[in-house]
Parts: C-alpha cells; structure tokens; sequence
C-alpha cells in the first residue's frame, strides 16, 4: 500500500537523467497503448509477445495504485491468458517510476471493520496464485506495500536497477494485508521481514532484494520488461504440462512439509511418463536435436 508515502520523492527537480528516464517511460506507455488500445480495459494495458501475455499496470497519475477495479482487470486478463494455449507464461510490469506503490489509500480511507469483513476486502487478490501457467513481475522503480505483496505473488521476480520493495503499512495504523507477513519471511528471513514490516521505513534497493533472495536478477530498467518477455518465451517452449506441474510443486513446498512434498514431487514425475513430450524429449536428447513439445 502506501502510494501517498512516496509522493515527496517525485516532487525534486529532474536531472537530466530522470528526464531520459521520463522520456522512455513515456514512450513505453505509448508503444503499450498504441497496441492494445481494443483491451476495453481502463486500468490495464495487455499485448501478447509470441507465446507470452504481458500486463501493463496504468495508473500513472496514482504511482498505479492498486484499487479494486484494477485488480478486478488483472484477473480477468489473468484468466483470459491462462485459458490461452496459444500462451504459455505472463509478465506483469508497471511504469519506469512504480511498478506499484501500493493499494489505493482514497478507496480504503474510510472502510470500516465491518465493511472489510462483510466484503473480504482484498480476498480478489489471491486470484492470481490460482494461475496455472508461470507469472514473472518485471519491477521498475517503487514495489511497496501492495505493490510489493502482488510482485511476491507471481512465481518470478526481475528488477530494474532503481527498484524499492517495502512494505510500509505501520505507517498507517494497519498492517499487511495480502501475503507481506507471509510471503515476505519466506523470501527474506524473519530478522529483515520484521524489520521491514514493524519499521515502515527499511526498503531494500534491488541489490539488496538481490541479494536477500527476494528476486532472481537485476537489470536496466530500459531492457526488463524485454529480458521478462524472453524468459516467459523460453518458458513457453518447454513442454507446458511439466511447466505446470513444477510450478504447482514448487509453490507448494512453502504449505507441506518435506515427505509430503517428495511424495507428490516422485508421483507427477512418474506421471510424465505417461506423456507424449517425455518420448519426444529424451528421443530428442538422445538424437542430439532440439525438442519439439506438443503439451500433450
């Protein structure tokens, strides 16, 4: 959460490199628009890549704060993707500035307990774990509070060189609410997880999310969506039941222990045995050529 947290950083005078990086922002935005202005989406922009289906928050003015109806987007073109077998992964981005700097804090404002509770306020955001196919965020610049918990929910996490994770909820007299005290131990530790959570005010950089194992890699801001697109194509061209199956695995060592988890891991790997990709694919190896994968 937290967008209005941030609001004094944009106020400085811009450099000539924070102009560059305005400038191709705005292009982004524009190349995004120029391509998917049929979405019938207010909040979102979609385009497909070949095999990949990329998400473009776009609320600039709002840093793309998360309000209701944006998610509400997020998950119908999640669910349109997944239902696409002419697509095998999905990248979620935001702009060069903020990926997303939190859940909007106008809609919330004046929500009661009650309105909460009756309405599962932020129960649509668990949505996207139920995705079957692999969901990589590419991250530019703020990913706090919300932004940062939807960036944890997707299976793969690039950042641009000046992103900011954070979660900064303390600051408001709340907490967390979709996966911040949760998802964030898992990928950081509990020493700097609590730190982060009952400060509001410890972020980490992206060499230091790096570092902590909260994302997989670091790159120019310029080149990550591109690098987020190619790896979600390399994903697309492995053969989609096993993609699916490692995906689910994977996640799932986080919720059972570990002879749970060898067990299920040891019956879907029996089970591909019983597909036509496992022939192809060890013919293949053993022929010294490229795969060529149906999903079936």
């Amino acid at each position: 959460m937290l967008r209005n947290l941030v609001s004094p950083a944009i106020t400085r005078p811009l450099t000539r490199s924070k102009l560059t990086a305005r400038a191709f922002s705005t292009s982004f935005v524009q190349r995004q628009a120029a391509s998917t202005n049929d979405s019938g989406y207010t909040h979102i922009l979609t385009e497909t890549r070949d095999k990949v289906g990329l998400i473009t928050l776009n609320r600039p003015k709002a840093l793309n704060a998360l309000c209701s109806d944006l998610f509400h987007e997020v998950n119908d073109a999640l669910d349109k993707y997944d239902a696409d077998d002419n697509i095998g992964a999905i990248v979620i981005t935001g702009s060069q500035k903020a990926f997303a700097a939190g859940a909007d804090i106008k809609e919330m404002k004046d929500f009661k307990y009650v309105d909460t509770y009756k309405k599962n306020f932020l129960g649509h955001w668990a949505h996207m774990v139920d995705i079957s196919k692999p969901i990589i965020a590419a991250v530019n610049g703020y990913a706090l509070g919300g932004g940062c918990e939807l960036a944890m929910m997707c299976d793969i996490i690039y950042a641009g060189e000046k992103a900011v994770f954070g979660q900064p909820e303390i600051k408001l007299g709340i907490i967390p609410g979709a996966g911040g005290t949760q998802r964030l131990v898992k990928a950081v530790g509990k020493s700097k997880a609590m730190e982060m959570v009952l400060t509001g005010s410890f972020n980490l950089n992206a060499q230091e999310a790096l570092q902590s194992g909260l994302v997989s890699k670091v790159l120019p801001a310029e080149n990550l969506v591109d690098e987020a697109v190619k790896t979600g194509n390399a994903i697309a061209s492995m053969s989609q039941p096993s993609v699916r199956m490692a995906k689910e695995l994977i996640n799932k060592s986080f919720e059972v222990s570990l002879s749970s988890g060898l067990r299920w891991e040891r019956i879907l790997f029996q089970s591909l045995f019983g597909t036509a990709d496992q022939i192809e694919g060890m013919g293949a190896f053993a022929e010294k050529r490229a795969a060529k994968f149906t999903h079936k």
